[in-house]
């Protein structure tokens, strides 16, 4: 429900619930021993309450790494002109810039391509170790560390969209000097094809060394999933 690539809304709410059943039974063999909790004793409801919470926040924690990418992407489409630019995104049900949807899709395949998924799953059943269940407390910092992590979003954001800004920020200032030198030309006319032009040649430099910072992204965030809650 949380956790990327899973919680796609291409995926049915059918498709997600036979998935979960299906990765519940694979690796329930190797998850330690469960306490001897009636389930549906007052215990046993605490403790899917709080099962329950954990898993969302261990998907949340994941889910923040895609958002800054999508910022990334967003930025560089504002300031390549194309903020009018927009679909419809069914991952956070909203309108989103073309470029941000472009540049969120790749992150994706590329997090699959690094097999991100089964270390998703590989990271779920870590957890039962490390995280054990039952009605122990966890770490006093653990929602302060996962509202901390939200200042990925910006900073990895920012820094993705870096060297694509400060191209088109160089390009910008360069057409205002052009206008002050020749008032009689129509800079607006000019600026905009120029600005998408010299965007789209910066974003696909750009994309060759893109890699490299999501690799390292992802890994913070599979890194992410476990170490707040410890």
């Amino acid at each position: 429900a949380a956790a990327p690539p899973f919680s796609n809304p291409g995926l049915t709410t059918r498709v997600r619930l036979i998935l979960g059943m299906a990765i519940a039974v694979a690796v329930t063999p190797a998850l330690p021993t469960m306490p001897g909790v009636e389930p549906a004793s007052g215990i046993g409801l605490l403790i899917f309450a709080q099962q329950l919470l954990i898993g969302f926040a261990i998907g949340f924690t994941l889910r923040l790494v895609f958002n800054a990418v999508d910022l990334a992407g967003t930025m560089i489409g504002y300031q390549m002109g194309l903020g009018f630019a927009t679909s419809y995104d069914p991952q956070n049900a909203s309108q989103s810039p073309v470029v941000s949807e472009f540049v969120g899709v790749l992150a994706l395949l590329t997090f699959l391509s690094m097999n991100g998924h089964l270390m998703v799953l590989a990271t779920l059943v870590q957890s039962f170790t490390v995280i054990p269940v039952g009605v122990g407390k966890l770490a006093a910092a653990t929602w302060l560390n996962i509202a901390n992590a939200g200042g990925v979003i910006f900073v990895s954001g920012v820094f993705l969209a870096l060297p694509v800004v400060i191209a088109l920020l160089i390009t910008n200032t360069a057409l205002g000097i052009l206008g002050r030198v020749a008032p009689q030309l129509n800079i607006i006319a000019v600026g905009f094809p120029v600005t998408l032009i010299l965007g789209f040649i910066a974003l696909q430099i750009c994309l060759n060394y893109l890699a490299a910072p999501l690799q390292q992204l992802f890994e913070y965030g599979l890194d992410s999933m476990i170490r707040f809650f410890v």
